[in-house]
């Protein structure tokens, strides 16, 4: 089947009610299903044009599994992945190669991510080769222009990946995924696995490529003060759904959900007398497993302010007003001033 072709005027991706679940099975020869892993269970969600949505929560709460179907390197179970409003869930394997050049991915860890047995300059120009945007006789050209776009000398494109440190292999993964010319990008927690002087390198070369490139980027972390850093917006996950989504400064000034103040209040702050007064939020339990979620709101049985309400069914996301929404029917009783208890 075609894949769908809309004409969106804002938005470079659309997910509507993604879900992507996996069976669990038991038996050796003879297998039967026993239960679902529900990794993404309904994520509805855009990505304008030029924007950077910062995707935040738990490990666990099914960030990478929702950018791995955005790309459909996992099949979405249900829902539609628009993509330049063209449905991603029904394209057919040509359509998905050509539409994967408009979408590329950054990995956590670039050492993995790299090929060992390439040089840089063969992981660059293969993209380019392969997809036909260059020319045997112009590819090392556009790969040294790619290497001095991330703030990396072309006379290293011959070197193993092995031959860089950390920060510099993360370079070269970033040059990969612009290697294309993609409208989007998802940075699937691309600085937690370096020094925090080097992220701060990494975050600052992402920001100036989505700014001069007119790049949309998900970026995918835990840390809440990383992705405040380079969000435009923000979107907490929980347990699969998102539970709370609006501009950055909102999110972290004024967040609603109980889930969203807990992930506030354990950001260290910078004055010692403020960080030793303030009164964290402190979670009871563990997160609930994906193959068995509670009834209603995912969160309720760690939530300080639940009530038997919050177990009777899943609470949408309603608008706060300036594009805030979370999925809460407890806001309306929260006072923001004062923490639980």
């Amino acid at each position: 089947m075609p894949a769908e072709t809309r004409q969106p005027p804002d938005f470079i991706l659309e997910l509507q009610e993604i879900k992507t679940h996996f069976p669990v099975q038991e038996g050796l020869i003879f297998k039967r299903q026993v239960g679902t892993v529900k990794a993404v269970d309904g994520v509805t969600l855009s990505v304008g044009r030029g924007e950077v949505l910062g995707l935040v929560g738990e490990s666990g709460c099914g960030k990478s599994t929702l950018a791995r179907t955005i790309l459909q390197l996992l099949p979405a179970t249900e829902g539609a992945v628009l993509l330049e409003g063209r449905n991603l869930c029904q394209a057919n394997r040509d359509e998905l190669r050509r539409m994967r050049g408009q979408a590329q991915m950054i990995f956590q860890d670039p050492y993995a991510s790299l090929n060992p047995r390439m040089t840089v300059f063969d992981a660059l120009a293969e993209p380019l080769l392969v997809h036909g945007k260059s020319t045997r006789s112009k590819v090392a050209r556009e790969v040294g222009a790619l290497m001095e776009a991330v703030g990396l000398s072309p006379r290293y494109m011959r070197k193993y990946p092995h031959e860089f440190s950390g920060g510099q292999r993360q370079r070269i993964a970033i040059a990969r995924a612009l290697a294309l010319d993609p409208g989007l990008i998802i940075a699937d927690e691309p600085v937690s696995a370096l020094d925090v002087s080097i992220q701060a390198q990494i975050l600052n070369l992402l920001q100036r490529l989505c700014r001069e490139r007119n790049l949309s980027m998900i970026f995918i972390a835990h840390d809440l003060s990383v992705v405040k850093h380079i969000s435009d917006r923000i979107a907490v996950m929980y347990l699969g759904r998102i539970v709370e989504i609006g501009p950055s400064v909102a999110v972290m000034e004024n967040p609603l959900h109980p889930y969203t103040r807990a992930l506030v209040s354990a950001i260290p702050l910078p004055d010692p007398i403020r960080e030793r007064d303030r009164r964290r939020i402190v979670l009871s339990g563990d997160p609930p497993s994906p193959l068995n979620p509670p009834a209603g709101c995912a969160f309720h049985p760690r939530c300080p302010w639940a009530v038997e309400a919050c177990s009777q069914g899943i609470p949408p996301l309603d608008d706060r007003g300036n594009n805030h929404r979370a999925a809460c029917i407890r806001l309306d009783a929260i006072d923001p001033a004062r923490s639980p208890g």
